[in-house]
């Protein structure tokens, strides 16, 4: 398959035709895995840092920091308020 330049290449992504013909777009780098994280705020707050990595490694998002910056980087990525 061969890349097609579009918008989204710009971003990291792009499209690719397929053997019919069809173009078709992949991520390059973000992730949007099947199901989003429920973790309360209390599970963020106590969550180890291995953990943290994962979770943010799954979604493809690079974060450089200590375990707090990374907590509060979660948090703000994935809870919403109610």
């Amino acid at each position: 398959m061969e890349p097609v330049r579009g918008p989204i290449s710009e971003g990291g992504g792009g499209a690719v035709k397929d053997q019919q013909g069809k173009e078709r777009i992949y991520q390059g780098y973000f992730k949007m895995p099947l199901h989003y994280p429920r973790y309360s705020k209390s599970d963020y707050e106590t969550m180890p840092e291995w953990k943290l990595d994962c979770l943010l490694s799954e979604y493809g998002i690079p974060i450089a920091g200590d375990v707090e910056q990374k907590r509060k980087f979660a948090m703000g990525a994935f809870l919403w308020s109610r």
